[in-house]
């Protein structure tokens, strides 16, 4: 059973969110909240798998919640998946850097829904499409972080290539598929990696890939983006 901790200071889009959770089998909303203060607060209690947070709230915001949880080592298994009207600004990249899992716009289609908790859930991350390309696009004009770089080098270079295609939104499958090595051997290249880099999940390590220069934007790389094939996350 995946716990949910549903967040959200609109008591009717929490309703219609926790009618569609808990029709699930798999799936159970453990707790509400309607600030960051009382979502940390019930996190602490109940330990969801999931917390799904707006990202503008009273009191506390979505981007100091998910970093408060981020920061605790007791709240290490709890995945903050993003919840929010607006499209990319700012805070969709303090959010990711702050730890939260995943990024989704709100009008997102009830079986996407869904499947990202499920995707959370096994402890990948998502980005919605949208947030993928407004992610990439910001770094157009962003000058690099000199730091990032130097973390990459304990990377082995089938290790690079993994994060490489992770960050242009590939799934491990899709990663397979384009290194012909399984998805098991897809996946413990991403998860080598995160150890190495200290990265909390897969988001950060997207966030990573494009401060260090590893990726550049679509049009200048030779990975090239996604392409239709491509899932609407980083999985």
């Amino acid at each position: 059973m995946i716990r949910v901790l549903l967040v959200d200071d609109q008591p009717l889009l929490r309703g219609g969110f926790r009618a569609l959770l808990d029709a699930e089998d798999d799936i159970e909303v453990v707790a509400e909240a309607a600030d960051g203060a009382e979502a940390l607060a019930l996190t602490r209690e109940h330990l969801p798998d999931i917390a799904l947070l707006d990202i503008q709230m009273p009191v506390m915001d979505g981007i100091e919640t998910t970093r408060r949880i981020a920061a605790d080592p007791a709240l290490a298994g709890v995945r903050v998946v993003i919840l929010t009207n607006y499209g990319f600004h700012e805070y969709v990249f303090n959010a990711l850097r702050a730890g939260a899992a995943g990024f989704l716009v709100k009008d997102i289609e009830p079986d996407d829904l869904l499947h990202s908790v499920r995707v959370a859930a096994r402890g990948d991350a998502l980005l919605a499409p949208s947030i993928t390309r407004m992610l990439i696009s910001r770094y157009v004009a962003q000058p690099l972080n000199p730091g990032a770089g130097t973390a990459l080098k304990e990377l082995t270079n089938r290790e690079r290539e993994a994060v490489a295609l992770a960050a242009h939104g590939l799934s491990n499958d899709q990663i397979a598929d384009r290194m012909v090595i399984s998805p098991v051997t897809a996946k413990t290249h991403i998860n080598r990696a995160m150890m190495k880099l200290q990265a909390r999940d897969r988001a950060q390590l997207v966030v990573l890939a494009y401060e260090s220069g590893l990726i550049t934007p679509p049009g200048t790389s030779d990975l090239g983006p996604a392409g239709p094939g491509a899932h609407s996350g980083v999985e």
